[in-house]
């Protein structure tokens, strides 16, 4: 359904430090700097033809997260969800909400993990458990 999904940050080389660690656990390699045309730095990331996209705002306002909004990841099993979580704690990240694991909604059951970026954008690692 996404091309891709580009978030703001207040220190772009501090999140692709996070992001280069983060999203190496789900196979993905660090990222390439291309700048825009107005001279702000842009790390993009690519996985299966989907992007992930770290920018400096491009109005030169602070970059802000959403209330609300969360970045899903999917990860193959349990395992790879934690070592995700973990790489995110490492550097920089915050965990939210209930620590890393298999959550019971009746007939779904659903493994996630939740992680604040260093910007404080809301981030989940998520596998449907059949």
């Amino acid at each position: 359904m996404f091309s891709h999904v580009m978030v703001g940050t207040n220190n772009i080389e501090e999140s692709k430090i996070f992001y280069d660690n983060l999203l190496k656990t789900l196979g993905v390699e660090p990222a390439k700097m291309i700048p825009n045309a107005t001279g702000q730095k842009r790390y993009f990331y690519n996985l299966d033809g989907i992007g992930f996209i770290l920018t400096e705002p491009i109005d030169n306002e602070p970059a802000t997260v959403s209330n609300g909004a969360t970045i899903g990841f999917s990860v193959k099993d349990p395992e790879q969800g934690d070592a995700w979580h973990q790489a995110g704690l490492d550097h920089g990240g915050t965990s939210i909400e209930d620590p890393p694991g298999i959550r019971d909604y009746g007939k779904l059951k659903w493994y996630l993990a939740y992680l604040r970026d260093p910007t404080g954008n809301k981030l989940c690692a998520s596998l449907r458990i059949k």
